[in-house]
This record gives C-alpha cells, sequence and structure tokens, in this order.
C-alpha cells in the first residue's frame, strides 16, 4: 500500500513546488523497524525542506509484482509506485538485511525501474539489521546498486539495529542524531540536484 504524507516548511523553498520525496522500505514485514527508520529520515527532511512525500512499502506491494517477469506484468498500484520512484526528486531507500543483503523483493522492484531514470538523482541510504555487524550492508550492497542507476548516493548513510527501537519506534538518541547528520551534510546536494534536474526539464520545452 502507498502512503501518501504532505509537508511544508514555509522558510524555504526551491523551484515552484515542494520537492517530491519518495522513501521505500523494502521490509517484508508490518509493523517494521526499517518502515520506521524511513518515516524518521523523511520527517528529518521534512523540518528542512518543503517537500511532498510517498511511502512506498515492498511488504505490502509484494503480492502485485512478485511473480512478475517485466513491467507490463506488475499491478496498477506498483505501477503507479514506479512512477513515483522515477520522478522523485530524493529517494529514500532502504532494506532489513537478508542473508547478508537487501531482500530480494527490495530488488525485484528496482528491477522494472527504468535504468536511465534515476540518473542525478539524490538517494539517500539506510539499512537495519540484528546487530553492529551488518552495517556495512549500506556500503556493499546499497551503494553499488543505485551506482548502476547513476544516481547521487549521498554520502552518509543510516544503519540502525534491532535495539534501537521501541515497539518499532526510532529510539535510540545516537540514531537520531546519525539522521540529522545524513540530512543536514545532503541537503545542499538535494537543492542543487532539484534545480539542475529542473533546469533540464524546462530546456526540453
Amino acid at each position: 500500500m502507498t502512503e501518501v504524507l504532505r509537508e511544508q516548511n514555509a522558510r524555504r523553498t526551491i523551484g515552484d513546488r515542494p520537492l517530491r520525496v519518495v522513501g521505500v522500505s523494502g521490509s517484508l514485514h508490518e509493523p517494521s523497524r526499517t518502515t520506521a527508520l524511513v518515516r524518521a529520515i523523511l520527517g528529518a527532511v521534512g523540518e528542512r525542506l518543503p517537500i511532498e512525500t510517498e511511502l512506498i512499502e515492498v511488504a505490502a506491494l509484494g503480492p502485485g509484482f512478485a511473480g512478475a517477469l517485466t513491467r507490463e506484468d506488475v499491478a496498477p498500484e506498483v505501477e503507479t509506485a514506479l512512477r513515483a520512484i522515477e520522478s522523485a526528486d530524493l529517494l529514500v531507500a532502504a532494506s532489513p538485511v537478508y542473508r547478508a543483503s537487501f531482500t530480494g523483493l527490495f530488488k525485484h522492484l528496482f528491477d522494472f525501474v527504468g535504468q536511465y531514470d534515476l540518473v542525478g538523482t539524490p538517494v539517500l541510504l539506510a539499512a537495519t539489521g540484528g546487530g553492529e555487524r551488518h552495517a556495512l550492508i549500506i556500503e556493499h550492497q546499497l551503494r553499488p546498486l543505485f551506482g548502476f542507476f547513476q544516481a547521487l548516493t549521498l554520502p552518509i548513510g543510516v544503519y540502525a539495529s534491532n535495539g534501537d527501537f521501541t515497539d518499532y519506534r526510532l529510539s535510540s538518541p545516537e540514531v537520531a542524531r546519525r539522521v540529522v547528520q545524513a540530512v543536514d551534510r545532503s541537503q545542499p546536494l538535494i537543492e542543487q540536484a532539484a534545480l539542475v534536474r529542473r533546469s533540464e526539464y524546462v530546456a526540453t520545452w
């Protein structure tokens, strides 16, 4: 199920509309710590920039594309989610660690994303796992995946262990600070990328 959230920050504007920020949670369960982490990151972005956000949860969409071999085979709600991903000004992409990598459905969803539709799109990477030993998933699995798309993977990723949550809510002050740091360091890149992409769009009119 795709959940649409809208937040606006009157202090700043970029161009003539809010930034389209799309969060993708690769968790196979609900409730989900991964989804909670994505929500926390979206909230931090919304405190700094005018945004319009959409949260895509693989757990809900899975039945609509799990058995699909081509994009033409996916359910209408999955096609809508794919178009949201491809048109985002910022992606927040997160997955729980599953056998040393992201979940299969997370990868399968991105198998249907247009190869060149994320070129230059900022992507803030995040992951969750049972312990700190899994934190390198961000560098060894997620960053190469979005490098294939020629996306702009942002410098700081966010990893959280199971113990960083209470009742599926992010409760660790350390991880909360990491979220703030990741968003603050990324903000200039996000703003610049949005302006460049809009300039390119206007140039094709």
